[in-house]
């Protein structure tokens, strides 16, 4: 099954509960969901693989290490994930980057694709999928799937939040890809939206309703 990482940082889980907050403005939710996804980005990359490379430094030749094989692509699942986008880039600036567009039906709850743009050479790449909630999981497991058709060498998760009911429905349809998250909430409401939770990260990002 899906192995699930929570992030249980102090930095992460102190700025978590100040974007919790109903009164976190727009500025200050962009700007804490920012240094937080820096945060994450730290743990979800470290077993990426290493090569040895030889190095001159200003008093002698070296062998040193960098990241072995093709950039990382970091897939931001629209519009929300660009959020998380943001904060993972100012960590790993080389990264490749992708989009997928995926709206949730207001009736059935799936997911319906409206774009999709990747990188070249996806198969010898590890993909860092990114969005903030995991809540049916029904848009993450959609965009997993899609990804799954060009055969990366790797794919993760990464999203601020999640419940039972998202790990189940990923746990269920990809049980090979890890899910890294700063916290697993009680339940889902009727509306498919994660209690607590912290509302609509993407209407909290943007500023919008």
């Amino acid at each position: 099954m899906s192995h699930v990482t929570v992030i249980d940082h102090p930095l992460v889980q102190h700025k978590l509960t100040l974007m919790r907050r109903k009164d976190a403005s727009t500025n200050s939710f962009r700007r804490l969901l920012n240094e937080l996804s820096s945060l994450m980005a730290y743990e979800v990359t470290r077993d990426l693989p290493m090569q040895d490379i030889e190095v001159e430094t200003p008093l002698e030749t070296m062998t040193s290490k960098v990241i072995d094989g093709k950039k990382v692509v970091l897939v931001s699942i629209l519009r929300a994930g660009n959020g998380i986008l943001e904060g993972m880039l100012s960590v790993i600036p080389g990264a490749r980057v992708g989009h997928i567009g995926l709206y949730r039906d207001p009736k059935t709850l799936t997911a319906v694709e409206y774009y999709f743009k990747m990188p070249s050479e996806m198969q010898d790449r590890d993909i860092i999928v990114v969005d903030p909630m995991l809540a049916t999981g029904n848009s993450a497991a959609a965009a997993v799937e899609r990804l799954k058709e060009l055969n990366p060498k790797s794919i993760k998760f990464v999203c601020l939040l999640t419940c039972p009911e998202g790990i189940r429905t990923m746990q269920t349809e990809h049980p090979d890809v890890p899910i890294y998250t700063a916290a697993i909430d009680r339940q889902l409401n009727d509306h498919g939206y994660i209690l607590p939770g912290l509302g609509d990260a993407g209407d909290r990002i943007f500023g919008t309703k």
